[in-house]
């Protein structure tokens, strides 16, 4: 996470957080010997149980005040988007059992119960609790500790903060297991204040947002964290996205869904480039860090795809197929802001430099930021950050009246940003990403001076 100060915890560095680090210092003390990869979805299936057990039993709680048959009605539940949650599914249930030896199967049948129930949910949760390789008396202990969380937790109005609680814990656990598991790690997080860089720049304050390569769903999340932060309501956006790893899409959907988060996630094993399962529709804003320099592609397959507008990208490496495919994607009044190596933008081998060239006249990229290097988890290379627009010449975005800059790029250089937290790896602050979003918007908005201390250069 990142190291900046965070409002909404009275202004510590989010690395001094305190109780969501020490959970998850106790919770890995209990993995043992277990691998961070097989351990990730032991943990966090079990959050997500804690968590939609909690929202259907505060639920319950008030529905059975007015009437024990309203209570008893899923529709009730669906109406609120709170998961309909079986007796013996119920986390109560499962935290007074937590100590017999047969805890693994009760986990097991209560997952089975809630995807039984819940059309949404099928497919998606951990249904292997009770194998003999995973240690009962650790399942029992993690109940235990789950089971403290949020429980006394309020709100300024005296209601239950349940919800975002847990949704801060998944999200710790998220990145802290892409951190154990490193390169492999990266496959299904990017780090928070790199998620948080795209989310102030690109603004998206409504209409429809995607990400065609969505990980664990980090992207959504901060969507509607902004949204939220600066007025909106939850339904003011609406989220799609793809991701061709069956297990990464299943973390994508309890995320979400612990977040209280409607969207339209397509679990797509082909990939965005050979079974685009969202083809037909236009999106507002899109968000993406795509894998940096993929070579295996299938780009033999698709030298003839109307997506390739600017040119047809090299077999050898997808950045281009991305940035054009994202493109293509946009809504008339569209942008999007798209995470790919720093090579990127000076990369000439097999026609990568004369398709930049075609994007650039074409008015697609509006602005380029360099980023520091070691902000990821997967690999120590320096990334950049490609922001395109379908219109450069005039009109609104969020809540900005935009001037024309048709003929114009920004690029910001962003190289020398960041903390370390450790040796491998740096973070950007709430300042770096406040410095970076202010300049791109004064750059774009009419007669605004940039921020002071910003490294900000125009081409025409």
């Amino acid at each position: 996470m990142a190291k900046g100060k965070d409002k909404n915890n009275g202004g510590k560095p989010q690395s001094q957080l305190g109780f969501e680090a020490d959970l998850f210092k106790t919770a890995d003390k209990l993995r043992g010997n277990m691998e961070p990869s097989d351990y990730k979805h032991v943990a966090l299936g079990l959050i997500f149980l804690k968590y939609i057990s909690d929202a259907f039993e505060a639920r319950h709680a008030e529905l059975l005040a007015e009437s024990a048959q309203a209570a008893e009605d899923k529709d009730e539940y669906l109406a609120d988007n709170i998961f309909w949650v079986p007796r013996d599914a119920r986390w109560s249930h499962l935290k007074a059992n937590a100590k017999r030896p047969e805890i693994g199967i009760l986990i097991d049948d209560a997952m089975r119960a809630i995807e039984k129930n819940n059309e949404s949910l099928k497919g998606v949760l951990p249904k292997d609790y009770a194998r003999p390789a995973l240690n009962k008396v650790m399942l029992g202990e993690l109940i235990d500790l789950i089971s403290g969380i949020a429980l006394n937790e309020k709100g300024p109005n005296g209601t239950s903060q349940s919800k975002d609680v847990l949704g801060r814990v998944y999200e710790y656990f998220l990145g802290q297991f892409a951190g154990s598991e490193g390169k492999r790690g990266g496959e299904f997080y990017t780090p928070r204040s790199v998620v948080r860089v795209l989310v102030e720049m690109l603004e998206p304050y409504q209409g429809r947002v995607y990400d065609p390569c969505c990980g664990s769903g980090g992207m959504f999340v901060q969507s509607e964290k902004f949204v939220l932060e600066h007025g909106g309501r939850i339904g003011d956006i609406a989220i799609y996205g793809q991701e061709s790893n069956y297990t990464t899409w299943r973390l994508a959907k309890m995320n979400l869904a612990v977040r209280g988060i409607d969207a339209d996630i397509r679990w797509n094993n082909e990939g965005s480039f050979h079974k685009d399962k969202l083809r037909d529709l236009r999106f507002d804003h899109i968000l993406a860090n795509p894998p940096f320099n993929i070579s295996d592609w299938g780009g033999d397959r698709l030298r003839e795809d109307p997506r390739w507008q600017f040119g047809v990208p090299p077999v050898g490496n997808a950045n281009y197929a991305w940035l054009q495919h994202i493109h293509w994607h946009l809504a008339p009044g569209g942008a999007a802001d798209v995470v790919l190596a720093n090579g990127s933008m000076s990369s000439n081998q097999s026609g990568e430099g004369e398709i930049r060239k075609a994007m650039i006249e074409a008015d697609a990229v509006d602005c380029m930021v360099a980023l520091p290097g070691q902000l990821f988890y997967s690999t120590q290379i320096p990334a950049c950050l490609w922001f395109l627009a379908r219109d450069k010449s005039n009109g609104k975005r969020g809540k900005e009246t935009l001037r024309d800059r048709r003929g114009e790029v920004l690029f910001i250089d962003a190289r020398n940003m960041g903390t370390l937290v450790d040796r491998t790896r740096r973070e950007l602050t709430d300042e770096d990403i406040q410095k970076i979003a202010a300049t791109y918007h004064a750059w774009r908005t009419p007669i605004s001076p940039l921020p002071h201390g910003g490294e900000a250069t125009t081409s025409r």
